[in-house]
């Protein structure tokens, strides 16, 4: 029988996350507690941040990252401010060096309290996004919804974070677009064969753009750290903006720095709401005792 792990429940710019406290255990969140917190109202969450031992040496934990469906995802920097508020908290510590699936990720927090997370180098080849046929030139590529001769969404910039990010500008409010409806579509279009994470994006500066983003295996959301990153970079190489934007998601502002060295750097906030326990296996939870009214 499975004892419970802790967790708190945090977001960051209103993307919900679970961090879990899965250190000094050998047993892993299963896909069916995933979808079992996420059902629950008070629990229900964008990704699940599981801090594990580190397997590799000079990090500080290994992070397994959870949607709520249950499957897995590579890269969640929103996410990864909730990591590092929470373990700033325990330890004292300021810079953090994780491992993910999809790579060795920094992340400091400042003393204004915000976040800065190195999400590493973008990746544009075709077969490293991964896309299903050879694109040569990424910056756009043919791909549309809507009718031939009059698409509501064509010719998406893309690019991977760690994580597969189709980027379609738009001159118009990103409000006015029903991404909920060609999200799912997109998501699962054949030419993304590990699915994709589905972005509506409007430049409205040389330094800003206002984006949102149907995330692959968790739908439509607040802020999506990941695809802030890519959306920036890919508006860099399109030249619609320089290296250093500020991204307004649904939730709030990420200032994103494509620096010269290729690494992406999202700074932003993380906010606590409340703390409890869970079984990996089940689910089941409960609230901690000083959090219940």
């Amino acid at each position: 029988m499975s004892t419970n792990a802790p967790f708190a429940k945090m977001n960051g710019l209103g993307n919900e996350i679970i961090v879990a406290d899965m250190r000094g255990r050998a047993d892993r969140i299963a896909p069916k507690a995933a979808v079992a917190l996420n059902a629950d109202p008070a629990t229900k969450f964008d990704q699940i941040m599981a801090i594990h031992d580190p397997r590799t040496p000079g990090t500080a934990n290994y992070i397994e990252i959870i949607n709520c469906d249950g499957s897995m995802a590579q890269a969640c920097g929103n996410g990864m401010r909730c990591v590092v508020q929470a373990l700033a908290a325990e330890t004292g510590e300021k810079i953090f060096t994780f491992e993910t699936i999809a790579g060795i990720l920094n992340a400091e927090e400042h003393e204004d309290g915000l976040i800065s997370v190195d999400m590493g180098e973008p990746r544009f080849g075709w077969q490293e996004i991964p896309l299903a046929e050879e694109f040569r030139d990424t910056r756009m590529i043919e791909l549309q919804i809507g009718p031939i001769d009059a698409p509501v969404l064509h010719s998406p910039s893309v690019a991977s974070m760690g994580n597969p990010h189709a980027i379609f500008w738009v001159d118009q409010d990103v409000w006015s677009y029903d991404l909920e409806r060609f999200g799912p579509l997109l998501e699962n279009h054949p030419i993304f064969p590990e699915r994709a994470n589905i972005s509506i994006a409007q430049v409205t500066s040389r330094d800003a753009l206002t984006l949102r983003t149907w995330e692959r295996g968790a739908g439509l959301t607040r802020a999506c750290g990941s695809a802030a990153c890519a959306a920036a970079v890919s508006a860099a190489r399109t030249n619609r903006t320089g290296r250093q934007v500020t991204v307004t998601l649904p939730g709030g502002l990420l200032a994103i720095d494509w620096r010269e060295d290729d690494h992406v750097v999202m700074t932003g906030p993380a906010e606590w709401e409340f703390s409890g326990s869970f079984d990996p296996a089940t689910g089941l939870w409960r609230r901690d005792r000083q959090d219940v009214a």
